[in-house]
């Protein structure tokens, strides 16, 4: 498969470096890491640099003119997304679940009312989304959902409660899965609302986690009414409009975290050829270059893999199942680049900040943050399920079945 850009791809992937170059501070660090210790900064950072994007023609590329988009290919979209999971991740990371989940979920799945409600919101930098998924008895389970939604009229009367929700402390929507059959089970039953955070009810509260900062949340719904226009798919198709969410979160997720971790190596590099370890640069020990070398290979592992699953999404429009592939080649590979950052520091490891930390302290804060990724967006026994059922075609768990029923 070859998965070299055309003459015309190129030539646009130079037009948006260097608009990048023109657009970013001049004293821009791509290897600076994203942090929610100051929510209100990182959210109006972005909100600023989408504004920019969206007058720039760089929002929402492949997306029709109709909704603000660009009418562009699929091909320039993933070119954008690469460049800035390479040069500014820092800055468009709070609107990971917003660009790589609500907007493509809204524009296949909802109603023309809704695409030309929020799609230009989103695509502007005015509409920040969070993903009400997870609770404390259905985390990696989505299908034991137990918040409810009561119609009332023309409104879904919801109470519960929801957990690990990234950034809905300052959210301005959210993708919200309800159950509104209460005599149902598992995924059946489950409904799918867009859900104005604003609503009086809602009650985030955010999370402190062990790297100190707060970008998780538990969010309470009491008693919060919520409009029936903001119903996404029909009642009851809760859990098909969750699957083909996530789908959508892993096969974006794959471009822009590959490009991420691409930068993540050459700073790696960078450390490992000024740091010394044991009197000698890292970079000398053959066992260090082997474990660089090795961070490099699943990278591209992940990031051709990205491809290769965008071929088939450029042809269906809907990305499938492979996407729990890359969530696996980019979360477990990541815990081990960065323990093999904290390795070659020896000593200086254990100083996560000040004059004699290495790089800033960064890799302290990457390693830290790094435990939680083969538990948030899916555990890796799940995906690990996923695979072996739906893209190895293996039988389903007998005791799982058994428990379901």
């Amino acid at each position: 498969m070859d998965f070299r850009l055309t003459p015309a791809e190129e030539t646009f992937r130079e037009e948006f470096r260097k608009w990048l170059n023109q657009t970013l501070p001049g004293d821009w660090d791509p290897f600076n890491q994203p942090t929610f210790k100051e929510p209100e900064k990182i959210r109006d950072t972005y909100r600023a640099f989408q504004k920019k994007l969206s007058e720039a023609g760089y929002a929402g590329i492949h997306y029709d003119k109709a909704y603000g988009g660009q009418g562009r290919s699929l091909m320039e979209g993933v070119i954008v997304s690469q460049e800035m999971g390479r040069r500014c991740i820092s800055v468009v990371m709070p609107g990971v679940i917003t660009h790589g989940m609500a907007l493509p979920l809204i524009y296949f799945c909802g109603t023309e009312d809704q695409k030309k409600k929020f799609i230009p919101k989103i695509l502007d930098g005015s509409h920040l989304w969070c993903q009400g998924f997870s609770e404390p008895d259905a985390g990696s389970d989505v299908a034991n959902i137990s918040t409810m939604a009561v119609r009332d009229g023309d409104n879904y009367i919801v109470n519960g409660q929801k957990v690990w929700t990234s950034m809905a402390h300052f959210a301005d929507y959210c993708l919200l899965v309800v159950r509104t059959d209460p005599d149902s089970r598992k995924h059946k039953g489950l409904s799918y609302l867009l859900v104005d955070m604003s609503l009086p009810g809602i009650d985030p509260r955010p999370m402190t986690q062990i790297t100190g900062e707060a970008e998780f949340n538990e969010v309470f719904f009491d008693n919060v009414r919520v409009p029936v226009s903001s119903l996404i798919g029909e009642e009851g198709q809760g859990w098909k409009m969750a699957i083909t969410t996530l789908m959508f979160e892993r096969a974006m997720g794959d471009v822009v975290i590959s490009a991420a971790y691409e930068t993540n190596v050459e700073k790696l590099i960078r450390m490992a050829a000024t740091t010394k370890n044991s009197g000698q640069p890292v970079i000398e020990d053959p066992v260090y270059r082997q474990q660089i070398a090795q961070s490099y290979i699943e990278i591209m592992a992940l990031k051709y893999h990205g491809l290769r699953n965008f071929s088939s999404h450029i042809k269906t429009g809907i990305p499938g199942p492979e996407g729990s592939i890359g969530k696996l080649l980019w979360s477990e590979p990541n815990q081990r680049i960065t323990e093999t950052a904290m390795d070659m520091q020896g000593p200086a490891g254990q100083i996560a900040g000040g004059p004699w930390s290495v790089q800033n302290g960064s890799w302290q804060y990457a390693f830290l943050r790094s435990k939680g990724n083969t538990i948030e967006a899916g555990t890796s026994e799940i995906q690990r399920n996923i695979i072996g059922e739906r893209v190895l075609g293996l039988p389903k768990d007998a005791s799982r079945d058994k428990s379901a029923s």
